[in-house]
């Protein structure tokens, strides 16, 4: 099966605070078409966030398609508030490299 890297379909893919104790991530794509050829495919869901990130499906709390714009959105509850002792990423702007090479089926 042929594969594209999210990537290569989508125009934005970041990540940043959403308060102190999550971190949410953001999928943004410009043509309706890489959307739902993602959405489709099933390539990016809860369960495959989970996966990606190493971490329980309960810490993610909200994962939403927002069609409107074109959007993949989820938010991962951090593991400790950001600025803490240990915390790696205290923006939360670090985080979003998983999903780069992430592999989408196309037709």
């Amino acid at each position: 099966m042929k594969t594209r890297k999210l990537v290569e379909l989508a125009k934005t893919i970041r990540s940043k605070n959403a308060g102190t104790d999550r971190i949410t991530f953001d999928i943004i794509f410009n043509e309706k078409e890489n959307y739902e050829l993602v959405k489709k495919s099933q390539a990016l869901t809860l369960e495959t966030v989970a996966k990606l990130f190493g971490v329980p499906e309960s810490r993610i709390s909200d994962f939403l398609e927002f069609d409107p714009a074109y959007a993949i959105k989820f938010t991962i509850k951090r593991e400790q508030p950001s600025g803490s002792p240990g915390d790696p990423d205290i923006f939360g702007c670090q985080q979003y490299p998983p999903l780069l090479d992430l592999e989408v089926p196309v037709p």
